[in-house]
C-alpha cells in the first residue's frame, strides 16, 4: 500500500510539473530573447561609446601598439560595429546579419585581448581600504556575448523586434 502512495504522490508531482512547464515553456520561448536582446544590445552599444568619448585616436594607438593593420580604419570599423550592431540587436533589426560583425569582434577580442589572462571575467587581485581590487578580464564575457548572439540568431529576436513585424508583413 505504501508503494501506492508514493507513486501517486510522485505522479502527482510530476504531473504538476508537467502542467506547470507546459504553461510557462510558450511564455519563455516566446520572451526569452528580451532579455538577451537588451543585455547584449547595451553592452555593445556602451563598449562603443566608451571608445568613442575617449577618442577613437586613442582606441586606434592601441591598435597600432597590438599591431594591428590599418588601425585607424579598424578603430572606426570596431566603433561602429558596436555602436550600430548594439543599436540593431536592441531593437531586434536585422539580428542575424549584424551578428557576424559582432562576433568577429569579439573573437577577434578575445584571442588577442583576454585569452592570456584565461576564462575567468573576474580576477581578485586583492582588498585595499575595504575595496576590491581586479585584475585584467578574462574571455569569459566573450564567450557569453556570442552564445547570446547564437540564441538570438537561432531562436529569432523574439516580440517587440522589427525582425519579428518584417517577418509578419512577408
Amino acid at each position: 500500500m505504501n508503494d501506492r502512495r508514493t507513486s501517486s504522490k510522485e505522479e502527482g508531482g510530476s504531473r504538476l510539473g508537467t502542467l506547470t512547464v507546459g504553461i510557462l515553456k510558450p511564455l519563455a520561448v516566446r520572451w526569452a530573447p528580451i532579455p538577451l536582446r537588451l543585455i547584449v544590445g547595451l553592452g555593445f552599444i556602451q563598449h562603443g561609446f566608451a571608445k568613442l568619448s575617449h577618442g577613437p585616436d586613442n582606441f586606434a594607438a592601441i591598435l597600432q601598439a597590438m599591431t594591428v593593420p590599418m588601425p585607424h580604419l579598424m578603430a572606426w570599423l570596431t566603433i561602429l560595429t558596436e555602436l550600430m550592431g548594439g543599436l540593431a540587436v536592441l531593437l531586434g533589426a536585422f539580428v542575424a546579419v549584424f551578428s557576424l560583425p559582432m562576433a568577429a569582434v569579439l573573437l577577434v577580442a578575445m584571442f588577442t585581448v583576454h585569452l592570456p589572462y584565461g576564462f575567468s571575467s573576474i580576477k581578485l587581485i586583492g582588498v585595499t581600504a575595504g575595496r576590491a581590487q581586479f585584475g585584467p578580464p578574462g574571455y569569459e564575457c566573450d564567450l557569453l556575448y556570442i552564445a547570446c548572439l547564437a540564441a538570438l540568431v537561432l531562436g529569432g529576436s523574439g516580440p517587440m523586434a522589427i525582425d519579428s513585424c518584417l517577418t509578419r508583413r512577408r
